[in-house]
Parts: C-alpha cells; sequence; structure tokens
C-alpha cells in the first residue's frame, strides 16, 4: 500500500475557498489515475502542514472526497484512495453506455437468455396479452475487474432476434436502436432492498448488503412497450444523479 506526498499549487487571492482547491485538484487525480485506488494520503497534520493549511481547512477537502465516495478514511490504515463510484445520470441511456462514455470498459456476462411466456406482472408492463413469448435476459454487468450490476430484462420477441454473443459484446439499447427500434421515453422507479445470498455472490458483497434498485419501462416513438427491465446495483460502487429545476 503506497504512501503519496502531495504537492497542490493553491492560488489565495482567488475567491474559490482552499478547501475547494485541493479537493477538486485530489480528485482531478484521482479520475485521471494519477492517484491509484489503494493510494494512502499522508497524516491530516503532515498533509495541512506541507499545503500551510489549517487542519479544519483540509479536513473539510478530505470529508468533501469522503462523501463523493472517492477516498474513504479506515481505522489504522489512515485515508486512502478508493476506486471511483460509477455515478449515472438518470436518463434513457443503458449501463453499458454509460460505461463507455466515462471512458470504463464495460464487460457482461450473460447469465440466461430464453424464449418464455413472461410472469403476469412483467406481460402487463409490456402491454401484452397472457401467453406472448418474450425473451428473458439475465446479465451480470462490470467494470475494472469488478461486478457492478445484476440486470433482468424482459423484450418483446418480435422487435428482434437476440443472441447471447450479441448481449455479451453490446448494450441492449444499441441492439434495440439497431433494429430501428427508436427510444423515446421511460417510467423508471428507484429504490434500494438488501442484497440475498445469491445476489451477495454475484456482486461480490456480503449477504443484505445495501443494493440500489431500478425498475423501468421503455417506450418507443409510437408509444409501444419495447423493454421492462428490473436491475441491482452496488451501491459501494454506483450512484444515479439528478438535476432538478424550479
Amino acid at each position: 500500500m503506497t504512501q503519496t506526498p502531495l504537492s497542490i499549487p493553491l492560488d489565495r487571492s482567488s475567491p474559490i475557498p482552499l478547501y475547494f482547491q485541493v479537493a477538486r485538484e485530489i480528485e482531478r487525480r484521482i479520475l485521471e489515475g494519477e492517484l491509484a485506488a489503494g493510494t494512502r494520503l499522508e497524516n491530516e497534520l503532515v498533509l495541512a502542514d506541507r499545503l500551510g493549511l489549517s487542519r479544519p481547512t483540509l479536513r473539510r477537502a478530505i470529508e468533501y472526497l469522503v462523501d463523493r465516495g472517492l477516498l474513504v478514511r479506515r481505522r489504522g490504515v489512515g485515508t486512502q484512495v478508493v476506486r471511483p463510484r460509477v455515478r449515472r445520470p438518470v436518463e434513457l441511456s443503458s449501463l453499458y453506455d454509460d460505461l463507455a462514455r466515462s471512458g470504463q470498459d464495460p464487460r457482461t456476462e450473460v447469465l440466461r437468455l430464453a424464449l418464455e411466456e413472461p410472469p403476469p406482472a412483467v406481460a402487463a408492463a409490456l402491454e401484452l396479452p397472457a401467453g406472448t413469448r418474450v425473451y428473458a435476459i439475465e446479465r451480470l454487468r462490470g467494470a475494472g475487474g469488478e461486478p457492478l450490476a445484476l440486470m433482468r430484462n424482459h423484450v418483446p420477441a418480435d422487435l428482434l432476434r437476440l443472441d447471447a454473443e450479441a448481449l455479451a459484446g453490446q448494450g441492449l439499447y444499441r441492439l434495440l436502436r439497431a433494429a430501428g427500434v427508436r427510444l423515446k421515453v421511460a417510467s423508471q422507479s428507484i429504490g434500494a432492498r438488501g442484497a440475498t445470498a445469491a445476489e451477495a455472490r454475484a456482486l461480490d458483497e456480503r449477504r443484505g448488503a445495501p443494493l440500489l434498485t431500478m425498475d423501468r419501462t421503455v417506450y418507443d416513438d409510437v408509444g409501444r412497450v419495447v423493454e421492462h427491465g428490473s436491475h441491482l446495483y452496488r451501491a459501494s460502487r454506483y450512484s444515479f444523479e439528478m438535476t432538478l429545476t424550479g
């Protein structure tokens, strides 16, 4: 475990608070890979003295980065860089596309792909008559060598032809768009719950660990339901972001 002495240039004449200048510079170095996961920062007293800051100012910078999931404080270890969480905007996009867009290398393991009659609740969400066969898909999505999400999706079988190889190599929304489906709008709910034993094993978490949940029903440009998904995300590695306006 490495320990890195930091030298950070500060503009004391700037209206930007000193704690924020420190926090943003450390954040930049983490996101650009200069400070790798596992890097241990110096003791706060030593670092504050090195940067010419008061300890409360430096502590505020560290707390800002802890809150953003970039640093963690561990008793007996100190302050340590952790792998940044995936911060996903709440919009009509796929996890695959969001990871690829942020420079991470998405990996997909197709756990199940079948043509079958969906449960009544899923058939109702897809607005399909009972007995209609759909694709039932279950995938494990990861990045950086870590699992991130368990994704269960149902797609009407008449929209496109799916196979495990295509699903392992591309996101579902890319495949739908390539088949001529125009995704337009979605109804979505976000929640949280504890992981079951099986989910914990798949996601490399402990049983009962907090998971974010997302249920989404997607419509195309003519109002047809084209996909229903129920996803689980590791809360330790994942967060949703949204912008509110008034």
